[in-house]
């Protein structure tokens, strides 16, 4: 499977395979206007606060974030364009990008309690992770983390009986999540995540990842971009980093495919033991909501 099969994939999957019937939300306008204007060469910080400011809640949650235990500031922001001011454009587009993404996408499940906070985590692991290292984007990388897993609340949302089948995905020893993803319903959260992201247009890169973020023999191939194939290895550490905050006692994936992702980003395992103490205040400063 290279990327052109990826993409006929996930068209088929969308216009005729088990996808067909799930509503995929649609690309928030607020992001499109957000990220258009961070694509240029020279972003105005006005027409992003600009952007913050209209919508209340949105605003309220990137000052309740800039003024959080993440970001030390000699003082509080009192305005949304004191905020971007202190957080800079990118930082201040991540932000914004888990706050969009969070309401396009509402669930509400017992099961998936502290999903957004996880997968922020997640992103700020791998944006963490991408600064180490060579060559490696770190605003792709943080969306990356903050998609990798967007298929799961989707799913939800959409499929039915999907609720039993994510309860028995994180139980089952025998097979793998998206093996019994795929047994109940003929299709996978990868899968799913992946044409979220293709349809809210994010960087190609990003949509290989997140549909191959759990097959790690993409890793000794070139038949995939090489930066998808990076953030894959990235998300596993990053999983792994997130996991060991949060008390996950068994990481089957890690235990499995951990050393080859290591050494796919050329990290030893000693690095990523400090990087555990980095990041450790980090994520206690995440909480639900932000």
């Amino acid at each position: 499977m290279a990327v052109a099969d990826i993409d006929r994939e996930l068209e088929l999957a969308r216009t005729e395979g088990p996808v067909r019937d799930i509503i995929i939300p649609p690309c928030p306008e607020l992001l499109t206007a957000l990220r258009k204007e961070v694509q240029q060469g020279d972003p105005d910080p006005t027409a992003i606060s600009h952007i913050a400011s209209s919508d209340v809640a949105m605003a309220a949650a990137l000052l309740r974030t800039a003024n959080s235990p993440l970001y030390t500031r000699s003082r509080p922001a009192s305005t949304v364009a004191e905020a971007v001011a202190m957080l800079g454009v990118a930082q201040t587009e991540r932000i914004l990008t888990g706050f969009l993404t969070r309401n396009a996408i509402r669930i509400n499940s017992p099961l998936i309690e502290h999903f957004w906070e996880t997968s922020t985590r997640r992103a700020l692991a791998m944006g963490f992770i991408a600064q180490q290292l060579y060559g490696v984007d770190a605003d792709l990388a943080h969306t990356c983390g903050l998609f990798c897993h967007v298929g799961i609340p989707v799913m939800l949302q959409g499929v039915k009986g999907y609720s039993g089948t994510l309860a028995e995905a994180l139980a089952r020893q025998d097979r793998t999540f998206t093996e019994t993803e795929n047994a109940a319903h003929r299709t996978d959260h990868a899968v799913v995540g992946a044409i979220v992201a293709k349809t809210w247009r994010l960087p190609p890169e990003i949509t290989v990842a997140v549909r191959l973020h759990h097959d790690f023999s993409i890793l000794n191939t070139d038949r995939f971009p090489k930066e998808a194939r990076v953030m894959v290895a990235m998300a596993l550490v990053a999983e792994y980093l997130v996991g060991k905050h949060e008390g996950v006692k068994e990481q089957k994936e890690w235990d499995r495919h951990g050393a080859a992702c290591l050494a796919f980003i050329n990290v030893g395992k000693g690095e990523v033991d400090a990087w555990i103490d980095t990041l450790y205040p980090i994520f206690e400063g995440v909480t639900v909501g932000l």
